[in-house]
């Protein structure tokens, strides 16, 4: 199979988990994950009618991402991954949401980018839902207030929340919790589920998910940059 048709493939399964929670199609955006694959390999997805794209690393995407939404007006683009205080400036040049908030550091950084570079960037607030140590994200009980912190201290237009569950765990409980977490924040959009369980995270409410390799296929992770 294609790219494309892995993509097409993708858009179904998406589909008809909408239909298995009785939800309309096109209640769920596909962020097609293109972390580590360049530009030749993104276009013929752009070509076939993707729009929404998620990129780890700022670098990596100012290596391609420029040309490629000159090439392609309406291309909205997601930062997924960690984001450093330094990299605020290119991360609001260049990114149309950044899912990826999680300390008042990096808050405060964005925001003041967001303003001097008068560019409406969106925010999602990650949250560490299983408490894993190495991963980047709030303690749930945080939410609440980190979310407050964002909105009314620094004016950041908090639309979502984002987490990514442990891999060894059943992601479900973890997909409730993020929900109820926004339900209880007035946050619109959840960002949760991957190329492996993605059904299961619409079935939880996912307002957008994060496809990369059910559509690009295994990546060489010896050729990310660092």
């Amino acid at each position: 199979m294609t790219r494309v048709d892995q993509w097409n493939e993708v858009l179904s399964r998406i589909h008809a988990a909408e239909d298995d929670g009785r939800r309309a199609h096109g209640s769920v955006a596909l962020v097609a994950v293109s972390k580590t694959f360049d530009a030749e390999a993104i276009r013929p997805v752009i070509a076939a009618g993707q729009r929404v794209f998620g990129e780890n690393r700022v670098q990596e995407s100012q290596g391609k991402w420029p040309e490629l939404k000159a090439e392609t007006p309406g291309i909205e683009l997601h930062l997924i991954g960690p984001l450093q205080s330094n990299k605020a400036a290119d991360a609001v040049a260049l990114f149309d949401v950044i899912e990826t908030i999680d300390r008042e550091k990096i808050a405060r950084a964005v925001a003041a980018e967001i303003k001097r570079q008068e560019k409406p960037v969106r925010i999602y607030v990650q949250v560490n839902t299983g408490l894993e140590p190495q991963k980047a994200g709030i303690a749930p009980e945080e939410t609440a207030a980190f979310v407050a912190m964002c909105r009314d201290a620094l004016g950041l237009s908090v639309e979502g929340l984002m987490c990514i569950p442990p891999a060894e765990e059943n992601p479900g409980p973890h997909f409730a919790l993020l929900a109820k977490l926004a339900a209880e924040n007035g946050v619109e959009k959840l960002s949760m589920g991957m190329s492996g369980d993605f059904e299961t995270a619409i079935a939880f409410g996912a307002t957008s998910v994060r496809v990369g390799s059910a559509i690009f296929g295994l990546r060489d992770v010896a050729a990310q940059p660092v």
